[in-house]
């Protein structure tokens, strides 16, 4: 039997940040792992973000380049901007290969004739956002290295999105975009690992290797403890980070090994029970934090005037505008006709094109590979920061009337079907 214990006598006064009692405490952890809340926390973020770099930037660049850390063995006196970039987003990553697991084992993506669309599709949606900035940065005035960042999805503000304006969407639609958004995750985690990684020192690689395998037997010979799994994903970790690729893969990694598959008298899966407890931290902090270091850009009339006319961030809103809309739409069609894989019966291809433009919101990987592909070029990324912004926002908007139309359209069907059953 659980052990019973008396109730702490109450503060005559309540505290300021106080721990919250348990029933609130998971109110707000089922609110967190609600896409439209997570959307609604990073787009606060970086709103806020915005105007505190735009109304007081010498603050703003104090606050990001603060240094903390220890500096040896590995060198972790980072900047809080890079704590946020390599640290939390590699909680968000983590979470995100669970997902992959998840979806290759038991989900759309286990049965090859199901996945091919999704699959096609966010092929083409990043193939052909890449080619439409290398075509606008083929001149001698162009930045090539920045081809991946209008590659991305971000999976919380579309779903965010969809969630506002689409109350009588069917779930296919729903389904479609999670499967698109899982493999999209997928191709960038190998660009950054492939791509954006430098210097790469093989003892620190193989020692984060190493501690990988160890990971991956303690799961498989079912050993559970926190206390054991948390200081082995914090050295390998650093150890990531150390040897030049992106800390972000070790999170990646780290999620795929999980196993999402139930054993007998288990009620749910480690990767289940584990996503459940780590997604609030994800959307709730990590990823908030890191669009508040990452979208501080500025906005003034001259800077929105240079992203349309300086090749790099033109390049970005054109692919995230038309790369991404049409390389969906097309590839989703391509897989269509010339494949065995069929449409979801009950969706339109009005719901996919809608869907595809939905796709151009890039946000969180983007300005993540803004940072890495111009590193050495700071007006670079921040102009490519606010083609981000810019490009998103255009498929935001467009694709919520595109979706708001059709939401009207399966409402009055099922006002239809409502009055004839009546």
């Amino acid at each position: 039997m659980p052990r019973v214990t008396s109730a702490p006598p109450q503060s005559p006064r309540p505290q300021f940040l106080a721990r919250l009692p348990l029933p609130e405490r998971a109110f707000l952890a089922d609110a967190l792992r609600a896409e439209t809340v997570g959307g609604v926390l990073l787009l606060v973020a970086a709103v806020a973000a915005l105007i505190w770099a735009n109304a007081w930037p010498h603050s703003y660049e104090t606050v990001a380049e603060y240094t903390v850390g220890p500096s040896k063995p590995l060198h972790l006196d980072l900047p809080l901007e890079a704590w946020a970039q390599d640290g939390l987003l590699a909680v968000f990553f983590f979470v995100a290969g669970i997902e992959l697991k998840r979806e290759l084992v038991v989900g759309e993506l286990r049965d090859p004739r199901a996945a091919v669309l999704p699959v096609v599709a966010a092929g083409c949606g990043v193939a052909l956002p890449a080619i439409l900035y290398a075509l606008a940065n083929s001149g001698s005035g162009g930045h090539p290295g920045g081809w991946a960042i209008p590659t991305a999805t971000d999976i919380a503000f579309a779903l965010g999105v969809l969630a506002v304006v689409g109350s009588h969407l069917p779930s296919a639609l729903r389904a479609f975009l999670l499967t698109l958004a899982v493999v999209d995750d997928l191709i960038a985690i190998l660009i950054i690992a492939i791509f954006y990684s430098s210097g790469i020192k093989l003892w620190a690689l193989g020692l984060s290797l190493l501690g990988l395998v160890v990971f991956y037997f303690l799961h498989r010979a079912r050993v559970h403890g926190w206390y054991l799994y948390v200081p082995l994903a914090l050295v390998i970790w650093a150890l990531m980070h150390e040897s030049g690729v992106h800390a972000t893969v070790a999170g990646v990694a780290m999620g795929l090994m999980l196993r999402v598959t139930k054993d007998p008298g288990e009620e749910h899966s480690p990767g289940e029970h584990v996503e459940h407890l780590v997604r609030p931290f994800s959307a709730g902090f990590c990823v908030p934090v890191f669009a508040l270091f990452a979208a501080g850009v500025s906005v003034s009339p001259h800077a929105l005037a240079q992203v349309f006319t300086t090749a790099a961030p033109l390049g970005v809103v054109v692919g995230l505008v038309v790369g991404k809309s049409l390389g969906v739409f097309g590839g989703t069609w391509l897989a269509a006709r010339f494949t065995r894989a069929e449409l979801n019966p009950e969706l339109a291809w009005a719901d996919i094109f809608s869907m595809s433009v939905l796709s151009g919101i890039g946000f969180t990987v983007s300005l993540l590979i803004s940072e890495l592909a111009f590193a050495d070029h700071p007006d670079l990324v921040a102009l490519s920061k606010a083609a981000v912004l810019v490009g998103s926002l255009i498929c935001a908007v467009a694709a919520a009337v595109l979706l708001r139309g059709r939401n009207r359209k399966y409402q009055r069907l099922c006002d239809e079907e409502d009055a004839e059953t009546a």
